[in-house]
């Protein structure tokens, strides 16, 4: 389950990825915008303020996200649906999929499909995490793999279930596209202020989701326990503030 108050405790930080991704879109008058595992909604609100003309949908597998999304009263439309099972129609002019298809395994051979089945002149456009090596996510790991968390969450937290941008660029210019790739490290100064440490209190909005929901609620108040204590030597507080540094990857490709 995905809570939508959880995941806004740093929402500012959240949302800058998705703005340097649209950016970089050059499309001015397409009749068909979709944002693909929209989240909450806020961002994908903003497609429509962008291209009002436009028919904006955003789809999300989360029912608590479509229904924080439906309330915002904007003029994209939401619904729940599983990305994987989309398919681009022949008005489809823009995609967008903001820090969501690392929950995909098989978003390789989506992007493939979407990019060879995209009507000409379309944009596609995604952006997601690539820290699953920075000292959150090894901490993460360690703690997961050892007892007597590994026999239920073990399996549960992931290797690198993600490309570099030059992976992602060689998938769309096999398809025909013209490609921008790049990679962005965003270092978020985080307030510490408390015995809960910043870092903790972020991977609780997405990477610790599936973690919680595996394990009862007495191991994960130890697992917590014991990651924050791991997260607190690797990211110190200096100055009220702790350094996250955060390694994101974007594509924009016009097919």
């Amino acid at each position: 389950m995905w809570d939508p108050a959880v995941y806004h405790r740093y929402g500012t930080e959240r949302s800058r990825p998705f703005f340097d991704l649209m950016a970089r879109i050059g499309a001015d008058g397409p009749r068909e915008v979709v944002d693909l595992g929209c989240g909450p909604g806020e961002l994908t609100a903003t497609l429509a303020e962008r291209w009002p003309q436009a028919r904006v949908t955003g789809l999300d597998s989360s029912p608590e996200m479509i229904a924080k999304a439906a309330a915002l009263g904007s003029a994209a439309q939401f619904r729940v649906a599983d990305l994987t099972a989309w398919r681009p129609g022949p008005a489809t002019g823009v995609v967008v999929t903001n820090a969501a298809l690392q929950w995909v395994p098989e978003h390789r051979e989506l992007i493939t499909a979407w990019a060879r089945e995209l009507p000409a002149g379309a944009w596609f456009a995604m952006q997601v995490p690539g820290n699953f090596d920075a000292p959150s996510h090894r901490a993460l790991r360690e703690v997961a793999r050892s007892e007597p968390y590994a026999a239920v969450v073990g399996d549960v937290v992931r290797d690198a279930p993600v490309d570099d941008a030059a992976g992602y660029a060689a998938l769309l210019l096999d398809a025909g596209a013209t490609v921008d790739a790049w990679e962005t490290t965003y270092v978020h100064l985080l307030p510490d202020g408390g015995d809960e440490h910043p870092v903790l209190r972020w991977m609780e909005g997405t990477a610790l989701r599936p973690v919680k929901a595996a394990l009862g609620d007495l191991a994960w108040r130890t697992f917590r326990v014991t990651l924050n204590a791991r997260l607190r030597a690797v990211y110190p507080a200096r100055s009220g503030h702790v350094a996250f540094p955060f390694r994101r990857i974007f594509v924009v490709a016009h097919l």
